[in-house]
Formats: C-alpha cells, structure tokens, sequence
C-alpha cells in the first residue's frame, strides 16, 4: 500500500501566532510531528502543507518534503477536507491511506503512526482509525449545561452521582493520529468516517496545543515524554 503521512500546518493562529514553530523544550513544536512521522517504517510519503515561509524554513532543516498550501485553504474558517483534497491534487500520485499528523498534537512515535497502519494491513474493510485517549476525572458524568439562570443540568443526570470507579469507560480524540482509506474519503469529502476504529493511546500522550496554557504544560510534558522515551 500507498500510505501519505501529511502534517498540516496553517501560519496563522489568533489564540498562539505563530504556534506551529514555536520553541517546545528547545526545539520548534512541529519538529515533533515530522521526527514521528519519520521514524516510522511505513509511510511511503511525508508531506507539510503549509502556507507559511517561515514554517517552510523550519521543515527545511528537518529535511522534509512540504507543498505551499493555497491562501483560501489557510483561513481561520478552513476546514481540513479540502486540505487534503488540495495536496491529493498537488502531488498527482495515487494513495491507498492518508495518516493525519497534526502539529499541535505533538506527543506520539513511529510506532504509533505504524500500529494505526497495520491496523488498515489486518483488515481491509476498515475505512478509518482515529487515535483517542481514556478519560478519567474528566468525564462526560461530571459535566452540565447551563440554562438562562445558570441552572446546572447534567449531561447524563444517570451517572451524575455515581464514583469515579464506577463510572462506564469513555474515551477522547487526542488529535494526534487520524487516518482514512483515500477511496473512502473520496466518496463523501470526510476525514472521520461513520465506520472507524480506535487506536488507544496513554493519557501521557495526550497534549494539544490550542492556547497559551496549553504551551505551559506542553514544556512539562513534552520533557517528561523525551524521559519515559529514554528510560524504555
């Protein structure tokens, strides 16, 4: 199989400008990216899609390949289909998968990105794998809506008061991996399909970096990434 590992990466961003190249524990956030997606042994293909200079400069360094995304594409209001119907277009080659990467999701490996591949090699009928992460604490039970009088009302008023431990599994886009069978994208223009399976990831990879808080605890966990990284 075909398998395009394509990492979009827009230059602008109001909540972090510039957030795609900024300094993570010494090194630019979507170095990360590419550095996974070469480690792994089955993309035939990495791309960046970018529409920054300044981006094309940083992937540059890192020695990967990188195609000048058109402005109507890199608006705060793009979505990411036609993104990659526009780097289909661009590279003018057939493929059988498109792997997902996006910058701001920066903790994952090679193996990952592979075991989401192997996935799509043990089950040909398979059209999507997103990569998601369990959650804890943070649980649809311990959540509300709010009315006009700022009325608690819980989104699932069965589990409310239930304990934590006893509480149904439930589980969360880590944004770090999406992966789609380009024939099946074709057919409807969708990333995330009505078909799709998980690739379960640890808590300790999920970090997604939309804010400048989030880049505070990215500088934390991102050293205690590189740690576990050495100690296994």
């Amino acid at each position: 199989m075909k398998i395009l590992g394509l990492i979009p990466a827009r230059g602008g961003s109001k909540g972090v400008p510039d957030k795609n190249i900024k300094l993570i524990d010494g090194k630019p956030l979507i170095a990360y990216t590419i550095e996974a997606a070469k480690e792994s042994k089955l993309l035939t293909k990495i791309v960046v899609s970018t529409d920054s200079n300044k981006i094309i400069d940083i992937v540059k360094k890192y020695h990967c390949n990188y195609l000048k995304r058109s402005s109507k594409n890199a608006q705060d209001t793009s979505t990411i289909e036609p993104v990659i119907f526009e780097v289909l277009d661009q590279l003018k080659s057939d493929f059988d998968i498109i792997v997902l990467l996006q910058p701001t999701a920066p903790i994952r490996e090679g193996k990952d990105i592979d075991e989401v591949i192997k996935l799509f090699i043990e089950n040909k009928k398979l059209e999507c794998v997103v990569s998601v992460v369990e959650l804890n604490d943070i649980h649809p039970a311990r959540m509300y809506n709010l009315d006009e009088s700022f009325k608690m009302l819980p989104l699932n008023k069965n589990l409310e008061k239930r304990r934590r431990q006893d509480l149904p599994s439930v589980f969360l886009r880590n944004g770090a991996i999406y992966a789609v069978k380009v024939s099946e994208f074709l057919k409807d223009k969708t990333l995330i399909r009505e078909n799709k399976k998980a690739y379960v990831m640890p808590e300790s990879k999920w970090l997604n970096i939309d804010t400048p808080r989030d880049l505070l605890f990215a500088e934390v966990m991102i050293k205690e990434w590189k740690m576990q990284k050495k100690d296994a």
